[in-house]
Parts: C-alpha cells; structure tokens; sequence
C-alpha cells in the first residue's frame, strides 16, 4: 500500500497536479529505515519514487504537447499573453529545454510545470524523454538516500538526546554560521 501511495503522489505531482510528492518520497525513505512494520526497502523506494516520476514527467509533456495550446487558445486573456510568451518559450526550449526539464525536478514549482511547457513548447519528446529520466532518477535516488541516513540520524538523536539537545545544537550551529560569515567579512576588509 505505502508504495502504490508514493507512485501515484509523485507521478500526479510530475504530471502537473500539485501534491507532495517529494514529501511522499522522503516520508517512505525514512520509513523504509526504521523498520517500524514496513515491508519494503529503500531500494523499493527509489525505484518506485523515479519510475512514477518518469510516468508522470511523460503524461504531463504529452497533456502540454496534444493537448495545452488548444486549452490556452480557449481563453481571450490567456490567448493574448500566449501569443507574446509562448514564441520565447519555445526559443528558450530549443536552446535550453534538456538542462530545464532536468534541473526542474529539483525545485518545487518547476517539477509541477516543467513537462507541461516542454509538451507546449514543442520540445523533442526523445529528448525530453533523456533529461526527464535522468532528472527523476537521480532526484529520487539522491533524495531517498539523503532522507534515508540523515533521516535516522536526526530520530536517534532525538530519541537519543531528546529535544533540547536537538535545540542547542541548531543555536550552535546558527552561531557557526554567524561566526563564520563574520570571520570572512573581516578577513575581507582586510584585504582592502
């Protein structure tokens, strides 16, 4: 069931609707780390999180491809600024679009939109299909990965330590920062 869930919230979220599928994906990394009654590993997880990434990626380009320009053209308002932003689009795709498609899937709102305007914009599909892929395998392994270990460190510490300890070492580390940023700022005056 917990897998089944993840493919259809991060394959409706790549296909444009948008629900929390990263939040699914980082949710089923750490539960398949702690072993609480899960019955599914983190390489299920991965696998899972970037062929429904991949799936959704492809009917969200084919939506925008057959479908988005007629739906824009539908609209007055909507027609008229297609008309001025879509031609710049396509341009943009042309020369950029593998670099956005790939990139997109690791910012929130792109990961929403990116395959719609690749569809609209007329990009490729082979080539759409290349960037779309890669993005969403290493997007799901790189985020499953990362909420997988650091996410089981973060609960041991809590469990370990409890919150307060949690709390004082947030305050150090936002003090290291603040230290640290002073430190350069002087070592650059300096310089000058």
């Amino acid at each position: 069931m917990g897998l089944a869930l993840l493919f259809l919230l991060v394959a409706m979220e790549s296909a444009g609707i948008p629900l929390p599928g990263e939040t699914a994906l980082i949710a089923a990394a750490f539960l398949a780390r702690s072993n609480q009654g899960n019955h599914f590993s983190i390489t299920a997880v991965i696998v899972v999180a970037a062929f429904a990434a991949i799936v959704g990626d492809n009917i969200g380009y084919c939506i925008g491809r057959f479908g988005g320009r007629s739906l824009i053209e539908r609209w007055g308002p909507i027609k008229r600024y297609a008309e001025r932003t879509l031609p710049p689009a396509e341009q943009f795709f042309r020369k950029h679009g593998g670099k956005t498609v790939f990139f997109a899937r690791f910012v929130a709102v792109l990961r929403v939109t990116a395959a719609w305007l690749a569809g609209i914009s007329h990009m490729p599909w082979w080539r759409f299909f290349l960037y779309n892929a890669a993005g969403g395998i290493l997007w799901a392994t790189g985020i499953g990965l990362l909420a997988y270990f650091l996410g089981k460190a973060a609960a041991d510490a809590v469990g370990r330590y409890g919150l307060a300890a949690v709390g004082v070492l947030a305050v150090l580390g936002i003090v290291a920062f603040l230290a640290h940023r002073w430190w350069r700022h002087r070592a650059a005056e300096e310089t000058n």
